[in-house]
Formats: structure tokens, sequence, C-alpha cells
């Protein structure tokens, strides 16, 4: 009977890796460019949270949460392994152009994990989770920075760029920063400290302002590019859309940090303040929001003209998961603060949206890795 399945799977094309020489090249072609995975399914899981009337859909998100936890630690294992036992070709990401920009996919992801600790933890573990967010979000705050600073210091001297092969890869590495801010935001209140309230939101604040005004000078730059160079090559196509990243996580940033601000300001004598951070936070939220309701119509108008060509499918689709669902979740965040329904309901349908993208993409990736097609590291095949 097991000779007949196996048999059976090879037929099929489903036999575990066949299109890789050996197993071992699983390891040796595994890329940051995975943690994208979790980063799509992080976002979805703190989406379906966000509707309290329908508990089933929190429900789905926990799942969601839990799967994403065990999904970060196996490419973390992965990749690890990758620089233990590969560690000469693991190393050559850093001459690499694109994928290089995908380390800040990994703190990226940890953030999703960090948030679902205080969306869902608490309810399991209660103080338990606000201490292993804290522990997390110091870790994912130092690795965002360093990414937002490292990165673009090889492209100054190490990488070989051109304006018209830039695509919004580039914001990844940048974006890091401001995804953590969120995770410091949403973590400062359930912290008994009030001192270490305040010392985590200016944190946050900081990882904001070295994020947002990059992303949206490196924006600036990219519109320029299409409109000189035309649209990137339609492996790239999934990149149109992750101009909404830095944009939605800009505005819920801001979002979340003025309704945490206000009391810890309060609490440590800086009361003059506090009714400044909460309208920064709504405007400055609103503003970056509309801002994104202009890159959302693009991104659209873009992929449809790409799906007449043809989309092939790789990794990069994750793109377009989690740049719209922090766009959503801040749609989401404003129905809540502005006797607007308009923002409730387009905020359900990006979750929508959303919700049958990560199907669609997950599903491929999951078909992909089982073949191994998808283990492909472009640092090996470079010069």
């Amino acid at each position: 009977m097991a000779l007949e399945t196996h048999a059976s799977a090879v037929a099929f094309g489903l036999k575990p890796f066949s299109r890789l020489s050996q197993p071992s090249e699983a390891v040796r072609q595994f890329t940051p460019n995975w943690f994208a995975a979790t980063m799509g399914t992080g976002i979805l899981a703190i989406a379906l949270a966000q509707f309290p009337a329908w508990p089933q859909l929190r429900t789905v998100g926990e799942g969601l949460w839990l799967f994403n936890i065990g999904l970060f630690g196996v490419f973390s294992l992965l990749y690890t392994a990758r620089w233990i036992f590969f560690f000469d070709g693991a190393r050559r990401i850093f001459g690499h152009s694109v994928v290089s920009m995908f380390f800040g996919c990994i703190p990226m992801g940890l953030a999703t994990i960090i948030n679902g600790f205080l969306i869902f933890g608490l309810a399991r573990w209660g103080e338990t989770a606000v201490r292993i967010a804290e522990v997390l979000w110091l870790i994912d705050a130092g690795l965002a920075a360093v990414c937002g600073i490292a990165i673009p210091f090889m492209m100054f001297t190490r990488q070989s760029h051109a304006i018209d092969q830039m695509t919004a890869v580039w914001l990844l590495p940048v974006v890091a920063a401001e995804v953590a801010a969120v995770s410091g935001g949403l973590l400062a209140p359930h912290l008994g400290d009030v001192h270490t309230q305040l010392n985590v939101l200016i944190g946050s604040y900081l990882l904001w302002a070295l994020s947002v005004p990059l992303a949206m000078s490196v924006l600036v730059i990219l519109v320029l590019r299409m409109a000189i160079h035309k649209l990137p090559h339609v492996s790239m196509a999934a990149t149109s859309w992750l101009a909404l990243g830095p944009i939605g996580t800009g505005a819920l940033g801001l979002l979340v940090l003025g309704e945490a601000t206000p009391a810890a300001f309060a609490a440590n004598g800086l009361d003059a303040y506090a009714g400044a951070a909460r309208g920064i936070g709504l405007m400055g939220g609103l503003l970056l929001w509309g801002y994104g309701l202009w890159w959302f119509a693009m991104a659209l108008l873009i992929t449809i003209r790409y799906v007449r060509q043809g989309l092939p499918f790789n990794l990069g689709w994750w793109g377009y998961t989690f740049p719209l669902g922090v766009y959503a979740v801040a749609t989401l965040r404003l129905g809540s603060l502005l006797p607007i329904g308009l923002f409730g309901i387009l905020g359900s349908i990006f979750v929508a949206l959303l919700s049958v993208m990560w199907v669609v993409v997950s599903t491929r990736t999951a078909r992909g890795a089982w073949r191994g097609e998808l283990f492909v590291s472009p640092c090996l095949a470079a010069p």
C-alpha cells in the first residue's frame, strides 16, 4: 500500500522536492523571501480579530496566529541552517541588490506574532503573554533598526543599483521600523510600570520617524521611475502593492500611538502634550490613509494590466497580502474612531479581499514548496 501511494504521488507530480537535485537544496536555496509568508499570514490573523461582532472570525484569526508562530519557527530554523551549513553561499546575499531587501521581512513577520500575543495571548496566558511580547518587541525593534540602517548602507557602498531597475522592494528594509512602532503602541498600555510605558512609546515614535519619512522619499523616486521607465517586469508585479505598506503602517502607527500616548504622558507629568498626541495621531493617520487610497487605486489598475499579460507565480505574490492587510486594519481603526460608516465598510471589503488573496497565495506556495520549485536563491546564480 505504501509503495502504491508513493507511485501515485510521483505520477501526479506530488513527490516532495521533486524539482530539487537533492532535499538539502531546500536549505541551501532558502532566502528571507519566505518570511513574507509569515507577514501575510500574521496580518490576516490580526485583521480577522477586528470584528468583535463576529467572534467566529476571531477564532479563525487565533488559529492562523498559532499556525504563524510555527511557520516563523520553521523558517528561522531553515535560514539558520543555511548560515551554518552553507555559509559561503548565504553571505552572498549582502551583495545582491534585490534579495537583501527581504531581510526586512524577518522583523516584520515577528511583529505580527508579537501583536498576536497582545490580541489573542492575553486571554490564554494573561500577564505571561505581556512579558513574552515585551521581550520579543525589544528584539524586533533592534532587528528593524539594524535592517533600516545596514541595508541602505550596503546599497550605498557594495551593491549595484539603477533607477530603471528600481522597484518598491527598496521599501522592505525601511518599513520594518514602523511596523515595530505599531507593536510598541499596542504593547505600552499593557505594561505595569508607567515609566516603562513612556520609554516604549518614545522608542516607538523614534522607530516611526526612522522609517516613514525615508519611505515617503523612496515613493517619490518610485513615481519618477515609473513615469520615465514604465512598469517593472511582470515577475515583479506584486511590488506594485508594496507602496501601500509604509502608508498603511504609518497611518496605523500614528493612530495606535495616538490612543496609547495620552495616558502614559499624563502618568509621567506630561499632561500638556497628551491631547496633542491624540490629535496628531488621528489627523496624521487620516491624511496618510487618504494618500494610501491613491496608491491602492494605482496598484489595482497596475495589477489588472499585469493580469492581461499573464502573471507567473513566485514568492513575490505575498506582496499582495501584507500591504493590503495593514491598510485594512488602519481603515477599520479609523472607523472605530470616526462616526463615519464608510470606513467600516471599506475596511471589511479590504479584509475580504485579503482573505481571498491569502487563500490563493498560500495554496500555491504550499504546492510550490512541496515540489521544491520555490527554493531558488538568486544570490547563488549571480556572478
